[in-house]
Parts: C-alpha cells; structure tokens; sequence
C-alpha cells in the first residue's frame, strides 16, 4: 500500500486544527509563511495537501469536503495536482539528501513566484523536507519570502529531527503538529485495515511509532514476504543475509533505528546492562558516521555479526 500524500483522499486526525486554518483562510487571515514542523511520518504531507485542496476547490464543482477532511477524486484541481500540472502551485519535494539540481529549483521557484496566478488565484509555493535544502538554496529562499504578495503562500514541511535556520523560523509562523498514541494507533487502523499492527511483533512497537513509518515497514514487510511475527533479532539477520542493506533504500534509510529497537530488547532484558549499552552506542554512532558521511555500511554489519550475533 503506497499511498502517496498528493493523491491521499482522506486526512485521518487534526479535525481541529484543519478546521482552524480554514477559518483562518476564510477570515483571508491565514498566515502566507507556514512551517508545518512534526516528526517524521505523522501525516503533515498529507495535511498541507488537503489544505492546499480546499484553497484551490473553494469555487469548484467537488470542492473539498472539509465536514468529512476528504478530497473529492473528481475534483479539477486535485486532477491537476495529482498529474503535477497545476499552474498555481510550484512543489520542491527534496526526497532525499542529495543537494544537485536545489538551486536551479530554487530559480525556477523565483521565476513561479514574479509571475501573475492562473485566473487571478492564489498561488502556493510547497516545499517539503525544508530541512534538507542546502545553504545557497535558503538563502535564496529568504530573499522572496521578506515580502510575498497577499495571494502567495509558503508551505514548509519540517522533520523536526532535524533543525533548520533561525532566519528561516524568524521570517514564518511555525506550528507544531504532533499525535497522541490513540490518534497514532487509530490512524493505523484505518490505513492499513487489517491485522498487521496487532500481529506485528512487539519488538517493532515503540510510542515513537509514526502512522507512516508502520505503513513503510508493512510495504517493506510485504514486498519482501516478511512473516508479521518476525523477532527484531530474526529481522536483522535476515537483512545481512541477504544484502537488504544494498538494495533497499528502506533498509539504508532505517538500519539505525532497527538497530537501536534490537539493543533497546537486549537492554530491558538483561541485568547486566553496561555491555550492551556501551555496544550500543558504539554502532549507533558508526551508523550515523556512514550515513553522514555516505560511507560503505557492510563493514560495519559484518562487524555487528561477529560481535553481536555470533560473539
């Protein structure tokens, strides 16, 4: 189940706070430089674009459905957006870490924002993982966001894991978007509609579960014909057997967490806890250095292998 945030119908969670914004933007009172900052997988995506639905559908045939927080599939803008042909709105989605092609982006984005709305519109300039622009790409950012006309707005989506500038913050409203475990646990329910979170062994389940990292690891799950109840340990050595690590982006991108839930098992379960802990933060940093530093990550599994696994 990939469900993408441009084309999710249905926004589960943050009635109040959806519903404050549009009033807000009904009022013509909503705020034109927003950072939508949360942790990593708690549905902000999902949010702005629904937000971003209901500006651009107001005078549409199937505008949105904000009684029911749902998009209309034959709704012209979501249409557009879902091809990536609105002319009102300009997206940088920054998916990954790689800093080539920012600026140009960035450019074009400037080129977006001096040229006049399609019909006389609102325009929407929509950044995601703004914490992943490099520093030519926010300063060139800051230069058009001092002063932007009342009928362009700045959405900036912010994985709070990771701090962007002061000038940036200082310049735009920031609200923080978080969720209670029973929101968290509802939301699942509803986007997987199955068994797979009650199955899923305990060892995968933590209060810092996301809605959308569960989702990932249950598309990873499936891809891979992964049995729901597979330990932590089981898991990992499934991983180095078969060169997860290599091909898997979900893997490369989350090895350090998965590690981090093993030691975490291993320390609850042990009196002695000095070694593991000490082990733990061993790996835990030799992960971070390769990932920062785009480093080979086998030596190190080969290394947690023989240290822990067979050690």
């Amino acid at each position: 189940m990939n469900l993408a945030p441009s084309n999710n119908l249905n926004l589960f969670g943050y009635n109040e706070f959806f519903l404050y914004l549009k009033n807000l933007h009904d009022k013509n009172l909503l705020p034109n430089k927003i950072i939508f900052s949360g942790a990593n997988g708690i549905g902000k995506s999902t949010f702005v674009y629904h937000l971003i639905n209901y500006i651009f559908s107001k005078n549409e045939v199937n505008k949105y459905n904000f009684e029911n927080n749902k998009i209309s599939k034959d709704n012209y803008s979501y249409k557009l957006l879902t091809n990536n042909c609105h002319p009102n709105l300009f997206t940088i989605t920054n998916d990954d870490e790689k800093n080539s092609g920012q600026v140009s982006k960035v450019r074009e984005m400037i080129n977006f924002t001096n040229k006049s709305s399609f019909n006389d519109e609102f325009k929407i300039v929509l950044i995601d993982n703004v914490e992943l622009l490099n520093i030519n790409s926010i300063n060139a950012l800051l230069k058009i966001v001092e002063e932007p006309n009342s009928k362009l707005f700045f959405f900036l989506i912010h994985n709070n894991n990771v701090k962007i500038l002061d000038t940036l913050n200082s310049r735009c409203i920031k609200f923080r978007m978080f969720l209670q475990n029973s929101e968290k646990l509802e939301i699942i329910n509803n986007l997987l509609n199955n068994n797979f979170y009650t199955e899923l062994n305990a060892d995968f389940k933590s209060i810092y579960n996301s809605p959308g990292e569960i989702l990932k690891l249950y598309n990873f799950f499936k891809e891979q014909n992964i049995n729901d109840g597979i330990s932590i340990e089981e898991f990992i050595n499934l991983i180095i057997e078969k060169n997860l690590f290599k091909k898997s982006l979900f893997i490369k991108n989350n090895l350090g967490a998965f590690i981090e839930l093993y030691f975490q098992k291993k320390i609850n379960f042990y009196k002695s806890k000095d070694k593991f802990y000490n082990l733990y933060k061993y790996f835990i940093f030799k992960i971070s250095e390769c990932n920062k530093y785009n480093l080979d990550i086998e030596s190190i599994l080969i290394e947690f292998e023989g240290k822990i696994i067979n050690g």
